[in-house]
């Protein structure tokens, strides 16, 4: 598939948007229940919670790019009833909007914070349920239709907005920064571990279409000569990212190197030091690395229909 960036940025920036959340409202919970120490002054949850909001609507913003028609944008919403799509537009708003009231009730002083924390806990659980059973859901292409697409979703998330949260948590809240890094490094090393589990069964799938299924012919010997017209289409567009091998590779490679082993040293430098740069760089490295594995993601999954559009005399 031809990887588009404003997908790309969504999915990338909810995630972390998603994972901040969850490691701030893990720390409120852990407060309340004596596993921490002490718990930070309440404007760390504030700012907290408007950047996890920001990068949402960021990820809100940036998937408009991606519409044909944005003035039409409200209609993505009518099929919910049947489209993984239409609840993932339902489920983002009311997750933002209920991260900004987690905020608000810390700013006001609310005792009603964690209960406001555990409805928006389930909305941040259903959005990463939605966000990830649009590619799972769709069986025709292998490389997405697993369980692992929406566990890696979930994972990579956590573990970006982890390191996130390490990151804020230095400048704002000293006495959590060792708990928030240790917890992303964690996290990064599980989430190594459930994106190689999904390069190896790629790297194992075999198409279930050939290029007699393709084109309706059972002969036993087909080969293609030529597409049938002399420019593109959209076919030969939208559903091949027309990278080179190598350059699959390099991507490959390139995101498993800046997503996961780079910010983890980056954090125990951190941990060592106590720089607090090690931890900015962490987050800033690691979200490169996403982008660069979400348009893996996206480029990985072979569209049936390129056993004909894909081959060019």
């Amino acid at each position: 598939m031809r990887p588009a960036f404003s997908v790309i940025f969504l999915t990338t920036l909810i995630g972390a948007g998603q994972g901040l959340f969850l490691a701030l409202y893990a720390l409120e919970i852990g407060g309340r229940r004596g596993i921490v120490a002490s718990m930070p002054e309440p404007r760390f949850f504030v700012i907290g919670a408007l950047i996890a909001a920001g990068l949402s609507g960021l990820g809100l913003v940036a998937s408009f790019f991606h519409l044909g028609h944005p003035e039409r944008a409200w209609r993505a919403a009518a099929m919910w009833r049947t489209s993984w799509l239409s609840r993932e537009v339902i489920v983002l708003p009311i997750f933002i909007g209920g991260v900004i009231a987690y905020g608000a009730a810390h700013w006001f002083g609310w005792t009603s914070s964690a209960w406001i924390g555990f409805l928006t806990l389930i909305a941040c659980a259903a959005l990463f349920v939605c966000t990830g059973m649009i590619y799972a859901c769709l069986k025709f292409l292998q490389e997405w239709a697993s369980p692992l697409t929406i566990v890696n979703f979930f994972l990579l998330g956590a573990a970006s907005g982890g390191t996130l949260a390490a990151a804020l948590a230095v400048w704002l809240a000293p006495a959590a920064t060792e708990v928030y890094a240790k917890a992303a490094i964690v996290v990064t090393v599980i989430a190594l571990v459930g994106r190689i589990a999904s390069l190896v069964r790629n790297a194992q799938l075999r198409p279930k279409s050939s290029l007699q299924t393709a084109i309706g012919i059972k002969h036993p010997r087909i080969v293609q000569k030529a597409q049938g017209f002399m420019g593109g289409s959209f076919n030969t567009r939208e559903f091949f990212h027309r990278a080179s091998p190598e350059k699959l590779r390099t991507i490959k490679w390139g995101f498993l190197l800046l997503t996961f082993p780079v910010p983890v040293l980056l954090l125990l430098v951190g941990l060592g030091s106590g720089a607090r740069i090690a931890y900015g760089l962490a987050f800033a490295v690691q979200y490169a690395g996403l982008l660069a594995e979400r348009w893996y993601f996206f480029a990985q999954a072979n569209h049936p229909q390129n056993l004909y559009y894909q081959a060019i005399s």
